[in-house]
């Protein structure tokens, strides 16, 4: 039984203290440390780390690196919360770095160019600009585009959406057909 608030009424558990009854009705211990990560993971599923201002600049670039066609475009997969999550989790603090200064400089790059945000620039600037960075890259190692496009294309070809109805990627497939023509299972890339 829960004890009681102040107002009398019971009081609400925490995430980790379902898990943990959980686990001990399914007689599973769950260390302190797995806890944690469960716990963990639930709120970086939900968190922003980009600045506002910043999250829109990569949704409008991811969106520009692959835009909506008769296939999802990246925005539809999801890349610009997959490069949020990147960000805040995975990047190493000189990639980080490398994004926001690039956001920053792509921004001010428009506003200095077309006297608008990038955000609110239609597509065929929105190209230029990121061509024009793209080319001042071209003779360096890893830049803000390079960084910013790997991530782009690594979120959207590992989204469940672009796997499934793109790719048409089967977890389970049926019968093993060698040398079929790709005319003949559909022109499906991945799973012929």
């Amino acid at each position: 039984m829960l004890p009681p608030s102040d107002n009398g009424a019971p009081q609400g558990i925490s995430r980790r203290e379902a898990i943990r009854r959980a686990a001990l009705l399914a007689g599973v211990a769950l260390s302190p440390n797995w806890l944690a990560a469960i716990e963990r993971t639930g709120q970086s599923a939900q968190a922003q780390r980009l600045p506002s201002a910043q999250a829109a600049i990569v949704s409008a670039v991811a969106e520009r690196i692959l835009p909506r066609t008769d296939t999802p475009g990246a925005i539809d997969a999801g890349v610009p919360a997959f490069i949020d999550l990147l960000y805040g989790d995975f990047m190493t603090p000189n990639e980080q770095k490398m994004l926001t200064e690039g956001l920053t400089h792509l921004d001010a790059a428009s506003k200095k160019a077309f006297g608008a945000s990038f955000v609110s620039l239609a597509p065929d600037r929105q190209d230029t600009l990121l061509r024009d960075i793209a080319r001042a890259e071209e003779k360096q190692g890893q830049g803000f585009f390079r960084l910013i496009r790997s991530a782009t294309i690594l979120g959207y070809f590992t989204s469940e959406q672009v796997g499934r109805n793109v790719l048409h990627y089967d977890p389970v497939p049926g019968r093993y057909d060698a040398c079929v023509p790709i005319d003949d299972v559909g022109r499906r890339n991945w799973t012929t």
